[in-house]
C-alpha cells in the first residue's frame, strides 16, 4: 500500500537531475519513511483495532480529534486515488495514443475505480492475492533495466526522446518523492485481518523502507549510467526509455507493468481506506448503513461503494496537483497519529507495546520532526498550485474547515452518536 514500483517516480528526476534525485531519494525515507514506520510499528502493535489510524488518535484525542482524522484521511483519499487511475491511463496512451483523444482517459480511470470497487468486494483474500501477483509482474521490467542499463554505458546521451510537457522543479520532484514513500498508515486499517499483528506489522514495516528505497533507487542509478537527459523524464516515459533500452518488448513490458502498478496500488487501498467509514460506523459515529457488510466475503459493501463514488470526481485534476493536495492533507492526519503517538505514551503508559519507539517519551515526541519539517515544503508548493481558481493551501483550507462543520452537524443530529453496529464481525480473510 506503499509503493507502486517505480512508475510515478518520473518527475523527481526532471525537477532534480540524477544525483540530485538519488539523494532525494536516499534521504527521504530516512527523514520521513522511517520515523512513520516506528510511529505506525508502535501504535499497531499496541491498539490492532479496525479502522487503524482512525482509532488510535479518538483513543488518544477524543472523538472530535478522531472524527477528524478520519476526515482528512478520506477526503485525502480522494485526491490519492485519483492519482492511481491517472498513471494507468499516462502508461496506457504511451501504447496506445488513441485514448488521449475525447474522454477516453477519464473512462478507462473510471473503470479502474468499478473493477476495484468490485474486487474489494469479494473481501480481503482475493485483494491480496492479485496485489501478491502483481508486484512480481511490475517488478521484472525494471530488473531488466537494471541489468541491460550497465550495457548502454553512455550510450543514450544524444538519443532523441519524446519532447516533454513537465514543469515539474525540485521542490515538486520533492513532493512526489515524498508521495511514493508515504501510505505506511493504509495497513493499519486491516489490522483485525492480519495474523499475529503485534508482530508483523513492525517488522513488515522496518523491512518494507529498504525494500521500497532500493526499488526506486536502483533504476535511477542505472539509466543514469546511460546519459540519458533529465529532460527527457516525465510521468509515464519509463516505457519510452525501455524501449531506448532494451527495445520494443521491453517497452511493451513497462507499459504493461506501469497499468498493473496503478490497478494493484489502487485495488490495495480500495481496502484499507473502506474500513474507515465501516470503523465510524461500529462506533456509531456515523450511520449503522455504513456498517453493512457483503454476507459472503464480509467486505464493507456500503462503504466501498460510497468511497468509490468520490474517488471518481477527482479524476482528470493531473498528476502534479492531485500529489500536492493529497501531501498537505495526508501530512495533517499524520500529524494527528504522531500527537496521539505522545499522548497515549503521557496518558496509558501501562498500555502493553510489543515495540516501542526508542527514546523514551522525549523519542516519541523527537520522531514526529523531521516529517513536520518536510511537510513544510507541501505548504509552500500549495500556494503555487491552482483548484478552480484558486490556490491548492486555500482549498485544503476550505476541505479542513469542511470536517470540523461535518462533525458539528453530526454532533447536532445524533448528540449522543449515531446506534453502532451491534456486532463488529471480522471480515472475512
Amino acid at each position: 500500500m506503499v509503493s507502486g514500483g517505480t512508475y510515478g517516480t518520473e518527475e523527481i528526476v526532471h525537477g532534480a537531475g540524477y544525483g540530485r534525485a538519488i539523494l532525494i531519494l536516499l534521504l527521504t525515507p530516512l527523514l520521513w519513511s522511517l520515523p512513520t514506520a516506528f510511529m505506525i510499528g508502535e501504535l499497531s502493535s499496541a491498539l490492532p483495532h479496525e479502522g487503524g489510524y482512525y482509532a488510535w488518535v479518538r483513543r488518544a484525542l477524543g472523538n472530535f480529534w478522531g472524527f477528524q482524522e478520519a476526515w482528512l484521511s478520506l477526503v485525502a483519499s480522494i485526491f490519492d486515488m485519483a492519482i492511481y487511475p491517472t498513471l494507468f491511463v499516462a502508461y496506457l496512451t504511451r501504447m496506445f495514443p488513441w485514448f488521449q483523444q475525447g474522454h477516453r482517459g477519464w473512462m478507462v480511470g473510471l473503470a479502474v475505480v468499478i473493477v476495484c470497487a468490485i474486487l474489494n468486494m469479494a473481501g480481503v483474500k482475493a485483494v491480496s492475492t492479485t496485489s501478491l501477483w502483481l508486484f512480481f509482474a511490475l517488478s521484472a521490467p525494471f530488473v531488466a533495466i537494471v541489468v541491460l542499463a550497465p550495457f548502454k554505458l553512455g550510450a543514450l546521451a544524444n538519443a532523441v526522446t519524446k519532447p516533454t510537457t513537465s514543469t515539474v522543479d525540485i521542490l515538486g520532484g520533492l513532493l512526489i518523492c515524498m508521495w511514493n514513500y508515504m501510505g505506511w498508515d493504509n495497513a493499519s486499517t486491516i489490522a483485525t485481518e492480519v495474523e499475529r499483528p503485534q508482530r508483523t506489522y513492525p517488522r513488515a514495516m522496518l523491512a518494507a523502507v529498504g525494500i521500497v528505497a532500493l526499488s526506486y533507487v536502483l533504476p535511477f542509478a542505472a539509466m543514469w549510467t546511460t546519459g540519458l537527459a533529465p529532460t527527457a523524464w516525465e510521468t509515464g516515459s519509463w516505457a519510452d526509455i525501455a524501449g531506448l533500452l532494451g527495445g520494443p518488448l521491453l517497452r511493451i513490458g513497462v507499459v504493461v507493468g506501469g497499468m498493473i502498478s496503478a490497478f494493484g496500488m489502487f485495488n490495495a487501498l480500495v481496502m484499507s481506506y473502506s474500513r474507515l467509514p465501516l470503523a465510524m460506523a461500529q462506533d456509531g459515529m456515523l450511520p449503522s448503513i455504513f456498517g453493512k457488510l457483503q454476507r459472503r466475503s464480509r467486505a464493507p459493501w456500503v462503504a466501498i461503494l460510497a468511497c468509490a463514488m468520490g474517488w471518481a470526481l477527482c479524476l482528470g485534476l493531473g498528476f502534479a496537483r492531485l500529489v500536492t493536495l493529497d501531501i498537505l492533507l495526508y501530512g495533517l492526519s499524520l500529524m494527528l497519529e504522531f500527537a496521539a503517538l505522545a499522548v497515549l505514551r503521557f496518558r496509558e503508559p501501562d498500555l502493553p507495546r510489543p515495540f516501542r519507539v526508542p527514546g523514551g517519551l522525549f523519542g516519541a515526541i523527537a520522531v514526529a520532526i523531521p516529517p513536520m519539517l518536510l511537510l513544510g515544503f507541501s505548504i509552500v508548493r500549495s500556494e503555487q498550485e491552482q483548484v478552480w481558481n484558486m490556490s491548492s493551501f486555500a482549498f485544503a483550507l476550505i476541505l479542513i474547515a469542511a470536517g470540523v462543520v461535518a462533525y458539528l452537524v453530526n454532533h447536532a443530529l445524533k448528540p449522543a452518536g449515531w446506534a453502532p453496529v451491534e456486532q463488529k464481525p471480522e471480515p472475512a480473510a
